[in-house]
């Protein structure tokens, strides 16, 4: 007679707790128990791991899927098959860059209808905050979106304008009078300058840190006196560590994340013309990335998330002023970030906190981000010792340019479940809403 409907041993099984030699019993697509790892019961399907990583699956909150509207970029389809090979179980579309951008409820039912069906993970999705949608708002929270995502500088999209300084105010207390949340391109337009050359040294100083910090200084201002929960993403400049860290300090509701490409890529080391490596804001220095690292060990940024942000090749030119500035690394954040980590000290455990735990409570997924019974069975079997170099005809975005193509990366992932299954090719996951 059978128990749980699946068992999974794994003397490495990384929970809050830790390492731990487990056995994870699933029973309906939950996390039903925990056992020692010789103590399960029985149940109709057993995988012994051995000394192989049972890690919950991976959820990236900063995902562009791009569909309806750019799909020839990225699709539902391609970018959460992506996902599952890179060990991410949920992850949150962003309201840009797709058309018509998720910026009212019919907007959102686009998004929603181009989704259905397609989905190898499970798929939640962000709102946006532009100048003309403050009424809008409150009625996305009410359909389900996670949040609100605003630029204080251009998108690099007509249809997805910045905010001014009112518009910011105007949309924070808006989102704070039903608690909801705003995530923040944080560049200040009046710091930024036109690149004038198309070298990676003149991109650069075209977005200068203290753009950034001068960003962030406003949000921490304004979600100060508005009390809104507010969340800086794609954090790259060290300058804004010790804003965020005064924020937080003083009870602040502002949370900010950071992206693998900032912890594992410099800007020393960006080829002339591989405009692959070319994001806003930018790649920084090697001494700018130990800082980073710094400020996540100790927790000011709180999340790594991939913004994964990929373009049609033909849109990377060699040129870094007129390039697609975002970088194309949904498949392969675990594992870079997971080279960076292990030879800085720290374990899967923390790698798991800042890539799942962290990012599902963010976002507010109860049901994600850890290996405890009542969570969904997301889980990924890792090889943390393997190491290999990113060949992108393996990589299933949908157009695999990516700055990472030859790095040797550490680890490999094996197996994802999504649910208690093995995801397989055949599209199964959930269209996930908020409360």
């Amino acid at each position: 007679m059978t128990g749980y409907d699946l068992v999974i041993r794994s003397r490495r099984t990384v929970t809050a707790g830790g390492e731990q030699a487990l056995a994870v019993a699933v029973q309906d697509g939950r996390i039903a128990a925990l056992h020692a790892y010789d103590a399960a019961p029985p149940a109709a399907e057993e995988i012994d791991l051995r000394d192989l990583a049972l890690l919950p699956g991976m959820v990236d909150t900063h995902v562009h899927v791009n569909e309806p509207g750019r799909t020839h970029w990225e699709g539902f389809a391609s970018a959460t098959r992506a996902a599952a090979a890179g060990g991410v179980t949920t992850i949150v579309d962003m309201p840009l860059n797709s058309l018509p951008p998720t910026v009212s409820v019919a907007a959102l039912a686009a998004k929603v209808r181009a989704a259905e069906g397609q989905c190898h993970v499970d798929v939640g999705f962000w709102g946006g905050a532009v100048p003309a949608n403050v009424k809008e708002l409150r009625a996305l929270h009410e359909q389900g979106v996670y949040g609100f995502k605003c630029f204080l500088s251009p998108s690099g999209v007509e249809e997805f304008p910045s905010l001014t300084p009112s518009q910011l105010r105007a949309a924070m207390t808006e989102i704070a009078a039903f608690d909801g949340l705003l995530v923040v391109h944080a560049e200040d337009p009046a710091l930024l300058t036109e690149c004038d050359g198309p070298t990676y040294e003149q991109f650069l100083r075209s977005r200068p840190g203290a753009a950034e910090r001068s960003a962030v200084q406003r949000v921490v201002e304004l979600a100060r006196e508005t009390g809104v929960r507010a969340h800086i993403l794609h954090v790259s400049s060290a300058e804004c560590l010790d804003v965020l860290a005064r924020a937080q300090a003083d009870g602040v509701r502002i949370t900010a994340e950071t992206c693998p490409h900032y912890l594992t890529l410099d800007a020393e080391q960006v080829p002339e013309g591989d405009t692959a490596y070319k994001c806003c804001p930018p790649i920084r220095s090697a001494a700018n990335r130990d800082v980073l690292w710094e400020g996540l060990a100790g927790g000011v940024l709180s999340c790594v998330v991939s913004d994964h942000s990929p373009s049609t090749p033909d849109l990377k030119v060699p040129d870094f002023a007129a390039a697609w500035g975002g970088v194309a690394s949904l498949q392969l954040g675990l594992r870079a970030v997971w080279t960076e980590a292990s030879r800085r000290g720290h374990g899967l455990g923390a790698v798991v906190r800042w890539m799942s735990a962290n990012p599902a409570a963010l976002a507010g997924l109860a049901g994600k981000g850890g290996i405890e019974p009542g969570k969904d069975a997301d889980l990924v079997a890792f090889d943390p010792a393997v190491t290999e170099p990113v060949d992108v005809r393996r990589l299933h975005h949908k157009n695999p340019v990516t700055p990472y193509h030859g790095r040797v990366l550490k680890g490999a992932v094996l197996t994802t479940w999504l649910r208690g299954r093995p995801i397989d090719g055949t599209p199964y996951g959930h269209l996930r809403f908020g409360d």
